[in-house]
């Protein structure tokens, strides 16, 4: 680990992505951001007459898409070179840009779709007969009129499009403020010299097999959010906020309803989850228990929750030996899969390294037309490891869907996005199990698939929980504060973790690092995507070929219909608790095989 990070500008260059396969220089960035606007103004040209005929339907309907995929591809460009360093004041200044463009656009061609619904369907229908190509956007519309009760008036869409800009300022404050301007302390590391803090190097500090550097990264990296805890509850408050205001003007019930509709899915489907790993939280606290006992601790408290619960057995993998591994392990899926992950890793498609101003964690994006790009933050943990593989299980997700479909119908929906990633480290998992012949080897794999339950279906759900609940209360007129959030999460973290783990009253401010509190109720889908992919795993691992080809299909299906149903072709169906209870009760029998183990 290094001990200073380094800038941008020391980092090998074959470790970081390429972005001139995107534009080969700002330049060109800066012509298709003239020629989006250019396309917008004939677009909006055609406001009031949206459904004047078949022709006029016709290019509307071509126009806006022409427009969306460029504006897509645009934005990828700057967040990317926003992300690599969000102290570069360059890059700052292109991304608030295409925030501004993006948020002008979408206020400008508002019109669109209130015109659509206000189009009687018979004439739609005439206008299938008349004009062939309309065929394409047959289920773009019918998305529209699905959406019809929650549409507004085209003057009204337009004025609550003007908002999104502002609407964005919480989670931009919160990323500047989290990612640049909050510095933290150094500690002593295991080898008694000091190191810098930061969000890249946290966990890895709490994975530690030295229970002092753990509690000491613990203490000050939560001190630290403590310090600024006022600040961060107010960034968080005014998210709530927007998104009440937005879940109301569109006249949903509630912001979950609002968030999950959007990707044509049910609020019960989020209830369900909760209600059933509350049901099953014995599965958790069992862990808990076993964790306590192999660490051999008189109390387990919250900064122990990472390290392995087998000693010794831990070892570094570097980057290099990740891809061969990862390799290996996801050649069931095929040998056009398998090329595939070699030519992202030998084509530079990854930002692998942390340096000064990164943007921390990991992720996965992509722009119709270009190869997704992935941002990690390596540190040479078995973790990482996992880390690529999940998020290289989004980026072939991406790849198979932008090249089956056409580009409307290429974005796949929020819901299924963490299916094909986390069935990648599944299948990880599963493959190193079955290639180790070290008892305490496989005790140690064991230990991480029950860490992957736990960070997986059981954390993702305490969070979501948070969410639910926190929103709300803004609903229902009352404030959030640094107090009641903290308390609130230390509630909930009690609850989840039962009585053989020490609620520190640090983990009261966890809440406050965690970005997916920004994403709208994303961190439901992670739990209920694992508990799909166990599934899908397992179908693949048994089947072989069959399940592997209905694998490819859903993740060639893009935004094809809604996202439970394609979730189906794989064989998942998670408008029942089955699948949760399953892979829950999984989870109890690996709970059981490392008790007998260890």
């Amino acid at each position: 680990m290094a001990k200073e990070l380094l800038t941008r500008d020391q980092v090998n260059v074959e470790d970081t992505w390429n972005l001139k396969d995107m534009y080969s220089n700002d330049s060109d960035w800066e012509e298709d951001i003239k020629a989006i606007l250019g396309k917008t103004e004939e677009l909006v040209k055609f406001e009031g007459r949206v459904c004047e005929s078949a022709d006029t339907l016709l290019q509307v309907l071509e126009l806006s898409a022409f427009i969306s995929e460029k504006l897509e591809f645009a934005y990828n460009y700057a967040a990317r070179l926003f992300d690599e360093d969000q102290g570069n004041t360059l890059h700052q200044s292109m991304n608030q840009k295409i925030f501004s463009i993006m948020a002008k656009i979408s206020s400008d061609v508002s019109f669109i779709d209130p015109e659509i619904l206000a189009c009687d369907e018979s004439k739609l229908e005439e206008f299938y007969d008349k004009e062939p190509k309309l065929d394409l956007y047959k289920k773009q519309i019918k998305e529209v009129q699905r959406l019809k009760a929650h549409t507004l008036s085209a003057e009204m869409e337009k004025v609550v499009a003007m908002t999104a800009e502002m609407s964005n300022t919480a989670s931009e404050v919160y990323e500047a403020f989290t990612n640049v301007d909050m510095k933290f302390p150094t500690i002593k590391d295991e080898d008694g010299e000091e190191v810098e803090l930061t969000h890249g190097r946290f966990v890895p500090f709490l994975m530690s097999a030295n229970r002092r550097v753990r509690e000491d990264a613990f203490k000050a990296y939560y001190d630290t959010m403590k310090d600024y805890i006022n600040t961060l509850a107010s960034s968080y408050s005014g998210e709530v906020k927007q998104r009440v205001f937005h879940s109301r003007v569109r006249g949903y019930s509630s912001n979950l309803e609002a968030a999950v509709n959007a990707n044509n899915v049910s609020p019960e489907v989020y209830e369900n989850l909760v209600k059933t790993v509350n049901a099953n939280l014995d599965k958790l606290h069992a862990y808990v228990s076993l964790r306590k006992k192999c660490l051999g601790v008189d109390e387990l408290h919250m900064y122990d929750i990472y390290t392995p619960m087998i000693s010794d057995v831990a070892k570094k993998v570097t980057y290099k030996e990740a891809q061969e591994t990862i390799c290996k392990a996801l050649a069931v899926l095929g040998d056009d899969y398998v090329e595939l992950l070699k030519e992202g890793f030998a084509n530079r498609w990854i930002d692998v390294y942390e340096n000064k101003g990164k943007q921390g964690g990991a992720y996965s994006a992509t722009a119709y037309g270009c190869h997704p790009y992935m941002l990690l933050n390596y540190n040479d943990t078995f973790d990482d490891m996992f880390t690529t593989a999940h998020e290289m299980g989004h980026s072939m997700h991406s790849h198979y869907s932008n090249s089956a479909q056409p580009y409307i119908y290429s974005n796949y929906k929020i819901f299924v996005a963490e299916v094909a990633s986390t069935c990648n480290e599944i299948l990880l998992l599963e493959y190193l199990l079955k290639n180790c012949t070290d008892k305490k080897e496989r005790a140690y794999l064991l230990n991480h698939y029950l860490d992957s339950f736990k960070g997986t279906v059981y954390r993702q759900t305490q969070f979501a929980e948070f969410e639910k609940i926190t929103n709300e209360m803004v609903e229902n007129g009352d404030s959030l504060n640094a107090e009641n959030l903290s308390t609130i999460y230390k509630d909930i973290n009690e609850r989840y973790y039962g009585p053989d783990m020490i609620s520190d009253p640090e983990i009261a401010y966890e809440w406050a690092r965690i970005p997916h509190f920004y994403y709208n109720f994303y961190v439901y889908q992670y739990a209920t995507s694992f508990c799909a992919a166990v599934a899908i795993a397992e179908m693949i691992l048994t089947e072989g070929e069959p399940a592997v080809a209905r694998y490819k299909k859903f993740l060639s299906s893009g935004c094809t219909d809604a996202p439970v149903e394609l979730l189906k072709i794989a064989g998942v169906d998670l408008t029942t608790p089955a699948p949760i209870e399953a892979a829950l009760a999984k989870m109890g029998e690996i709970v059981k095989e490392l008790e007998e183990l260890v």
